[in-house]
C-alpha cells in the first residue's frame, strides 16, 4: 500500500501543477477573446456609421434629384404654358402663332428628351438595354451629332470648330447610341461654355483605339468634383440645370461599347475636355447613314378606333388623324373600345395599355376573337417601352408596339403603311370579285 502511495505521488504532482496552469491559460484566452470581440464591435461600429453616412448621402442625392428634377420639368412647362395662351388670341398675327408652335414643339422634344435620357439610366442601371450592334463610321456619326447641336451652337455664337481624318474610322456598336454619346460631350460643351466661347471636337486614331475629343473654354469643374463628375445625378456647381446624368450615361454606354471616357479641367474658368476611346475595327459600313426618311401620305381613308384613358390625349389623336382625312372614334376604356368595334369595324386600333375596366392587353386578347378584329392592325401605344413590355404586348396579340409621345413621322409611316395594305386588300376584293362575275358569266 505504502509503494502503490508512492508510485501515485508524482502523478498527483502532475494533476495538481496542470490543474493551477488551466486557469491562467483560460484567463489568457479569455482576455485575447475580449480583445478581439473588442476589436470586431468597433469595426462592426465604423462600417455601421459608414453605412448611415452612405444611406444619409444617398438620401440626400435623392431629395435633390427629385428637386431638380421638378425644376426641370417645369423649365419647359411655363414656354408651352404661356404659347398656348398666346394661341387662344384669335387675333393673334401669323407670325406670332407660328412662333408659339414652334416654342411647344421644340419644348416637348425637350421633355421626350429629359424623360428618355432617365428611361436610358433606368435600362443601364437594370442591366436590361440592347445594343443593336453593326459597323458604325465614327465620322458620320461625328456629323450627324454636329447637326444635333448646331442650333445651339448657332443660339449662342459659338466658335466650333471639326476635325476629322482622311481615314473613316469604323467601330462596332449601336449607332444611335454612338450619336447619343458624342451628341452628349458636344451639347454638355455648349452648354457649360459662355457665349462666344469656343468649342473644339476633333475625331483620331491612336494606334487601335478611335479617340474623339471634345474641348472647350467654358466654365471648368472643380477639383472636388472631377472625382465623381460621372456619378449619377452629380451636379456642377455653376448653376446652369440639368438632371446630373448626361455624362452618366455616356461613360455607361462607352463601358458597353468596350470603350471608356475621361474628364480633364484645369479648374473653374478653364475649360474643360473629354476623352472618348473607342476599339477600332475592321469592319466595313455598307451605306452612309441617312436622314428621316420622307413619307408619303397615303390618300387611303382609313377606320381607326383611339382608346386611351386620357381624354385630352385621344380628343387630341381623333384631332389630328381626323385633319389628316381618316374616319376616327374613340373609347375610354377597353369595354367601350370593343362595344366601339364591334359597330364601327376599325382598320386600325390605337390602344392603350393601362385602361380601367379592361386592360390595353386583355382588350387586344378580346379583339383577337372577333371576326373584325382578326384582320384589324392593332398597335399599343403607351408609356413603357422596355423590352419586357413589348415581348407582352406581342404575346397579346398586338402588331406594332409605340412610345409615347409618337413621332409625326413614325404616326405617318403607320397609316401609310396600312393605308397601302388596305387598298391592296380591296384591289384583291375587286380583282375576286370580278374572277366570280365572270365565272358566272361563263356558265351562262
Amino acid at each position: 500500500m505504502h509503494r502503490s502511495s508512492e508510485r501515485m505521488a508524482p502523478s498527483k504532482v502532475t494533476v495538481s501543477a496542470d490543474l493551477q496552469r488551466k486557469p491562467h491559460a483560460l484567463t489568457r484566452l479569455n482576455h485575447e477573446l475580449e480583445q478581439r470581440v473588442a476589436e470586431l464591435t468597433r469595426e462592426l461600429e465604423a462600417t455601421t456609421e459608414a453605412l448611415r453616412e452612405a444611406l444619409r448621402e444617398a438620401d440626400r442625392r435623392k431629395d435633390e434629384f427629385i428637386a431638380v428634377l421638378a425644376h426641370e420639368l417645369r423649365n419647359p412647362l411655363a414656354p408651352i404654358r404661356t404659347a398656348v395662351q398666346l394661341l387662344r388670341q384669335g387675333d393673334l398675327p401669323e407670325p406670332h402663332r407660328g412662333r408659339a408652335r414652334d416654342i411647344i414643339e421644340r419644348q416637348v422634344e425637350h421633355l421626350v428628351r429629359l424623360i428618355d435620357d432617365l428611361m436610358d439610366v433606368s435600362r443601364i442601371t437594370r442591366g436590361t438595354i440592347t445594343l443593336v450592334r453593326e459597323p458604325v463610321s465614327l465620322s458620320a456619326v461625328v456629323a450627324e451629332a454636329v447637326d444635333v447641336a448646331r442650333a445651339r451652337v448657332t443660339a449662342k455664337q459659338h466658335e466650333l470648330t471639326v476635325s476629322l481624318p482622311d481615314e473613316d474610322l469604323v467601330v462596332d456598336g449601336d449607332s444611335t447610341r454612338m450619336v447619343q454619346i458624342v451628341g452628349n460631350v458636344l451639347q454638355n460643351a455648349v452648354k457649360f461654355t459662355e457665349p462666344g466661347g469656343r468649342v473644339a471636337l476633333s475625331l483620331r486614331r491612336d494606334d487601335n483605339e478611335a479617340v474623339v475629343t471634345v474641348a472647350d473654354s467654358g466654365t471648368g469643374i472643380s477639383a472636388h468634383l472631377l472625382p465623381s463628375v460621372f456619378e449619377l445625378f452629380v451636379q456642377s456647381d455653376h448653376g446652369q440645370g440639368g438632371l446630373g446624368i448626361g455624362l452618366a450615361l455616356v461613360r455607361r454606354l462607352a463601358e458597353l461599347h468596350q470603350g471608356r471616357v475621361e474628364v480633364v479641367s484645369e479648374g473653374p474658368g478653364c475649360g474643360t475636355t473629354v476623352t472618348l476611346r473607342l476599339p477600332v475595327t475592321h469592319g466595313t459600313v455598307d451605306s452612309p447613314r441617312s436622314g428621316p426618311a420622307e413619307v408619303t401620305v397615303s390618300p387611303t381613308s382609313l377606320r381607326v378606333l383611339v382608346a386611351d384613358d386620357n381624354h385630352d390625349a385621344a380628343a387630341a389623336l381623333q384631332m389630328h388623324l381626323r385633319l389628316l382625312g381618316h374616319d376616327v372614334q374613340v373609347a375610354h376604356d377597353g369595354l367601350e373600345a370593343l362595344a366601339a368595334g364591334e359597330a364601327f369595324m376599325p382598320e386600325l386600333v390605337l390602344l392603350d395599355l393601362g385602361m380601367p375596366r379592361l386592360n390595353g392587353y386583355d382588350t387586344a386578347r378580346e379583339m383577337r376573337r372577333r371576326p373584325w378584329g382578326s384582320e384589324a392592325t392593332l398597335v399599343a401605344l403607351t408609356g413603357w417601352g422596355q423590352p419586357e413590355d413589348r415581348r407582352d404586348t406581342a404575346d397579346a396579340g398586338f402588331d406594332l408596339h409605340l412610345v409615347k409621345p409618337v413621332g409625326e413621322l413614325r404616326l405617318a409611316q403607320l397609316l401609310a403603311e396600312r393605308g397601302a395594305a388596305s387598298a391592296r386588300g380591296t384591289l384583291l376584293r375587286r380583282r375576286a370579285g370580278e374572277r366570280r362575275n365572270h365565272g358566272e358569266a361563263v356558265r351562262e
